[in-house]
C-alpha cells in the first residue's frame, strides 16, 4: 500500500522532527508533510528546559503555540562551597504540552504515531507491515546512534513529577543542588515548580558507564523529598542516559551512518550540546534552517544538513574539551568542583554556555583562575582518550 507521494518526510516525532514539522508547516501550509513517529506520543516522556535568551526572535515565534512554564524570578543553584540565585528567566515544556500543541498546529494528515519505520531511502521510507510513504524530502530524526566515532561518558537521570500533600513554597527552579552525596559520579538534583502543589524532581548523574539503577535512584529522590520536606503522591516519571560526548570523528560518523539522499537532524545528526545535552536551541535552529530552506530536493536537503552538523561540531569543540577535563581530570566523587567554580561566573557567560553560544572571552574566562583540578592531570585527560560510546542501558534520547 502506497500513499500518495508528499513533499516532506520527517521520521522521528521527537523535538528535533517535531520541530522542523512545525516550522515547515508555518512557512507553507501548502506543504504536504509527513512526520512518523514509533510511539503513542510526540515527544516522548521528556522535558526541556532552556534560557529566553537562548532564541532568537524567529526561534520565539516558533515555540509560541507551545504551551510552556516561565520563571521569570530566575533559579538557584546550591554547591557544598556556595549557593548562589541568578536573575536569568528559565522557561520549559512537557512532553505532553509539545505533542497536544503539534497535533493542534499540524494537519491531521501529517502525524503518524505508533508507526516503526522499516527501511529508508532517499525516495521515501517503508513502515512495518509494508506501507510505503513517498516524499521528495527524507529527514531522519530518530535518535543518537551508538558509535565507536565517539568517546565520552554518560548523563544518567531520573525524574519524579510530584504532587505534594500542601503547597510546596518553591518559587523558582533549582538548576543544579550539587550539596547531596555524590556517589562516584558528579551528582545533582533538579527541581522545577510546576504549580503550588506539583514540583518536578530529577535525580542526574555524570558517570563513566551507563548504568541507570532505577529502585536506587528512586530510593534517592525518596531521601531527597523528605530531606526538603515534600510529601506527596507521584504523577509519572522519567528516565534517560544520554552520552556526553567528549571527542571523536564526526565525518567517519557520517560516512558509517549516511543513508544516501536522505538528510538527518538532532541527536541522530550529533546536532546537541556535547557536554549538557541541552537540545532545544540546537532544534529550533536546525528547523528554521530546513523550513527557509524547503524547496530544496532530497539530495542537497542532505547535503545542507550534513555540513550544518559540522558547523555545530566545530562550534561545540571547546564544551568537549571541558568535558574530557570533566570526567578524565576529576575525581568521580570531586567532579561537582568544576561546576562549582563555573557558576560564580557572570550569569550571561553562563546562558551563552549552555546554548553553545561561548565569546572567546566567555571561553578565556572558564579556563582562567585557580583551576578545580590538578593541571598536570587536565593535560592528562586532554592527550589521552574516553570509553567509546559503544552500549549503553536506558532510554533513546529523542531527536
Amino acid at each position: 500500500m502506497s500513499e500518495p507521494r508528499a513533499d516532506f518526510a520527517i521520521l522521528g516525532g521527537g523535538l528535533a522532527g517535531g520541530l522542523i514539522a512545525l516550522a515547515l508547516r508555518r512557512a507553507d501550509p501548502a506543504l504536504s508533510v509527513v512526520l512518523v513517529e514509533a510511539g503513542e506520543t510526540l515527544g516522548g516522556n521528556h522535558r526541556w528546559s532552556w534560557f529566553e535568551s537562548d532564541l532568537p526572535e524567529a526561534g520565539e515565534a516558533l515555540m509560541a503555540p507551545f504551551r510552556k512554564l516561565n520563571w521569570p524570578l530566575g533559579y538557584d543553584v546550591h554547591f557544598p562551597e556556595h549557593s548562589r540565585r541568578l536573575g536569568s528567566v528559565y522557561v520549559s515544556l512537557a512532553s505532553v504540552d509539545f505533542d497536544a500543541a503539534l497535533r493542534r498546529e499540524l494537519a491531521q494528515s501529517t502525524i503518524h504515531t505508533n508507526r516503526a519505520v522499516a527501511s529508508v531511502d532517499a525516495r521515501g521510507a517503508t513502515l512495518e507491515g509494508g506501507e510505503r510513504i513517498e516524499a521528495r524530502c527524507v529527514i531522519d530524526a530518530r535518535g543518537f546512534i551508538l558509535s565507536d566515532a565517539f568517546e565520552g561518558g554518560w548523563q544518567v537521570f531520573m525524574g519524579r513529577h510530584l504532587r505534594t500533600d500542601r503547597p510546596h513554597g518553591v518559587d523558582r527552579p533549582i538548576v543544579m543542588d550539587a550539596k547531596v552525596r555524590q556517589h562516584d559520579a558528579f551528582r545533582f538534583v533538579y527541581t522545577l515548580p510546576l504549580a503550588a502543589d506539583e514540583l518536578f524532581v530529577e535525580d542526574t548523574y555524570y558517570q563513566d558507564t551507563p548504568e541507570l539503577e532505577r529502585a536506587a535512584l528512586s530510593a534517592r529522590i525518596d531521601r531527597y523529598c523528605d530531606t526538603m520536606g515534600w510529601q506527596g503522591e507521584p504523577i509519572a516519571y522519567e528516565t534517560g542516559v544520554l552520552p556526553v560526548v567528549t571527542g571523536g570523528d564526526l565525518a567517519r560518523y557520517q560516512r558509517e551512518v549516511r543513508i544516501p539522499g536522505v538528510a538527518m537532524a538532532g541527536a541522530r545528526a550529533m546536532i546537541a550540546h556535547p557536554l549538557t545535552s541541552y537540545t532545544l536551541p540546537f532544534a529550533v535552529e536546525t528547523a528554521l534552517l530546513v523550513a527557509e530552506n524547503r524547496d530544496l530536493p532530497g539530495e542537497q536537503m542532505a547535503a545542507l544538513l550534513e555540513a550544518h552538523a559540522r558547523r555545530v561540531w566545530k562550534r561545540t569543540g571547546f564544551y568537549r574539551m571541558l568535558g574530557s577535563m570533566l570526567f578524565g581530570a576529576a575525581k568521580p566523587d570531586e567532579r561537582y568542583r568544576i561546576f562549582s567554580r563555573f557558576y560564580r561566573l557572570n550569569p550571561a557567560l553562563i546562558e551563552r554556555f549552555y546554548a553553545a553560544r561561548s565569546t572567546p572571552a566567555d571561553k578565556l574566562r572558564t579556563l582562567t583562575g585557580k583551576p578545580p583540578v590538578p593541571i598536570p592531570r587536565a593535560l592528562r585527560a586532554l592527550a589521552g582518550h574516553r570509553p567509546a560510546l559503544t552500549s549503553r542501558k536506558g532510554s533513546q534520547p529523542n531527536g
